[in-house]
């Protein structure tokens, strides 16, 4: 995870005032407990500004449109109370390498200054504080109370103290190179560690940037570096210094992140906003995905476990009531041979009426044959009642565990984030688990409009096939995307995804399609881990969604089989990576 350092904050910034500056503040909301977006409109365009103060993802860029669900924070409340309709009129830092910004609030662009909001991106210090014109704190997003900080604390009324200052000079474009080499050398260390230690506003990313540019290891030590290195350092040192001078970046993607400062081996990205909002909205989309996915597979694999021990229950007790005919026999021959009782028996043995066969009944001493008898009755009677009211309690639990079985295959399906229609994807299992009440939601709801979409794949001949990746999306793909002359796949009595062949009136697809689509319909199954997995599959007309069924839930028939490979999907799939 990279984080914004001195550098990035500085280009992002100079990008915002020569793009946004200046802009009416026209809304205000927050995102989440980090973050909060201002909905900022120039003469030329309307944007929204993404302030965060995540102690992982602190940062400052133009980025999408907040969710619509209602926003019920206090701090952004607040700022809505104050700032909605004034203007935006200046972003500048605080003091040189620090890494505060202030964003100036006036009423019209040319009056003073009537708020200000400084923002600190300092990692797990990070903090969004609004004052007054006299710097009196109106409101925080984090509070600092003197029992968490002896060093400085942040409270609504008092007055904004900067923070404390980072150790370390000053890095500046007037120095010479004996000076710098002087303040770099003077403990024999390695070479990364020296940059860091020495000078402020180098984080270990631009540390590693200089280094490589001029081809030092950095893990040598500064007592290796030959004087040719230290000049090659010392210059690419001031071109850095140049770039934050001139405020001339070129933000793009590097194989471990991104760079504001260019260089070889990038990919060039068109702006340092799209850059930020790409990087720290994925990072933060991956973490979320992790957790909730986790948070999801857990109850799920809970529940099956109290389900499967109940149907164990069920099963037994189903067993047992098999035996009721067998009670009712003993009690009618007990009744036609009662003239054999003699008092005190505790057994007693007689024919059986069909075979003949000798049949052991146990008796109850204390009871004559006809109590006995009675017993026998008794006992199959219940048995009976037994096996009409567990057969249906029975029938429930397997059902249960069938749909959750099929939301845990969905789940399988989703091992890892790779774009937001992932993370979108396994919020409506998340969603449709707590509209079927096996999950509590412990945050506010996804009220978005937008939907996830199935998997696409085309084949070798054209043709599209359509997976679903939850239960939402599989009823789609069955009951309204599903044509006429498609073809649906599933796999046979196992948990899975709904597959469409998709075709045109007329084609005919060949055995490799069919192939190919059983291939995938048993990758998105339970069964991703067998060699050979039972596919059926049939026209979209001859699958039905069962009165009362759950979601992804169907019946089918005039179904065919194939054999599906889960193994030959896993092959295609790395040899893409």
């Amino acid at each position: 995870m990279q984080s914004v350092d001195y550098t990035t904050l500085i280009a992002s910034c100079a990008e915002l005032r020569s793009q946004w500056l200046p802009a009416r503040i026209e809304q205000v909301y927050q995102c989440d407990r980090y973050t909060i977006a201002l909905a900022l409109r120039t003469l030329k365009k309307r944007g929204w500004l993404t302030i965060s103060w995540h102690p992982q993802a602190a940062r400052i860029n133009m980025g999408d449109a907040p969710p619509k669900i209602p926003d019920t924070f206090t701090f952004s409340d607040q700022l809505r109370h104050q700032l909605n309709g004034y203007a935006l009129t200046a972003i500048e830092a605080i003091a040189p390498w620090e890494r505060v910004i202030d964003f100036t609030i006036a009423k019209r662009p040319d009056d003073p200054a009537i708020w200000h909001i400084y923002i600190e991106i300092m990692g797990k210090y990070s903090n969004v504080i609004l004052t007054d014109a006299s710097n009196q704190i109106i409101t925080v997003a984090h509070q600092v109370t003197a029992s968490q900080s002896s060093i400085r604390t942040v409270e609504t009324g008092q007055p904004y103290e900067l923070p404390p200052p980072l150790f370390g000079t000053n890095p500046s474009l007037e120095e010479s190179l004996n000076s710098w080499f002087e303040r770099v050398s003077l403990i024999p260390d390695q070479i990364e560690r020296q940059l860091i230690k020495t000078y402020r506003g180098v984080s270990p990313v631009i540390a590693r940037f200089l280094l490589k540019n001029v081809h030092i290891d950095t893990k040598i030590t500064t007592d290796q570096l030959t004087e040719t290195n230290w000049e090659n350092l010392f210059n690419e040192w001031q071109n850095w210094l140049k770039v934050l001078k001139t405020e001339t970046f070129q933000p793009g993607w590097t194989n471990t992140g991104y760079t504001v400062l260019g260089g070889e081996d990038i990919k060039p990205v068109s702006d340092v906003q799209t850059l930020l909002n790409r990087y720290y909205t994925d990072y933060l989309n991956q973490e979320t995905f992790k957790q909730l996915r986790h948070q999801l597979s857990q109850k799920i694999n809970a529940i099956l476990g109290k389900l499967r021990q109940k149907a164990n229950i069920f099963t037994e007790r189903l067993k047992q009531s098999e035996n009721a005919d067998q009670y009712r026999q003993q009690a009618d021959l007990l009744m036609a041979y009662v003239y054999q009782w003699e008092a005190g028996m505790s057994s007693i043995t007689l024919p059986d009426f069909v075979t003949e066969e000798p049949v052991k009944i146990s008796l109850n001493p204390e009871k004559n044959g006809v109590q006995n008898a009675q017993s026998l009755y008794k006992q199959h009677q219940k048995l009976k009642r037994a096996l009409q009211a567990v057969q249906p309690l029975l029938d429930e639990v397997l059902a249960e565990i069938q749909y959750l079985e099929q939301v845990s295959a969905s789940l399988s399906g989703l091992e890892q984030y790779q774009t937001p229609d992932d993370l979108q994807t396994l919020e409506e299992i998340r969603d449709e688990l707590i509209e079927q009440n096996y999950f509590e939601s412990q945050s506010r709801p996804r009220q978005s409009t937008d939907q996830s979409k199935p998997y696409r794949y085309i084949t070798s001949s054209g043709y599209e096939i359509w997976i679903g990746r939850n239960n939402r999306q599989n009823d789609i793909l069955t009951f309204r995307t599903a044509g006429d002359y498609d073809l649906w796949f599933h796999t046979q009595e196992i948990a899975g995804s709904h597959v469409l062949l998709r075709l045109q009136p007329g084609f005919v697809p060949d055995e490799s399609d069919l192939q190919l689509a059983a291939d995938w319909a048993a990758y998105f199954s339970q069964a991703r881990q067998s060699t050979q997995v039972p596919v059926v599959y049939t026209k979209p007309k001859y699958v039905y969604k069962p009165k009362g069924g759950k979601p992804g839930m169907v019946i089918y028939k005039q179904e065919q089989v194939l054999w599906g490979s889960p193994e030959r999907v896993t092959r295609y799939l790395k040899n893409l990576v």
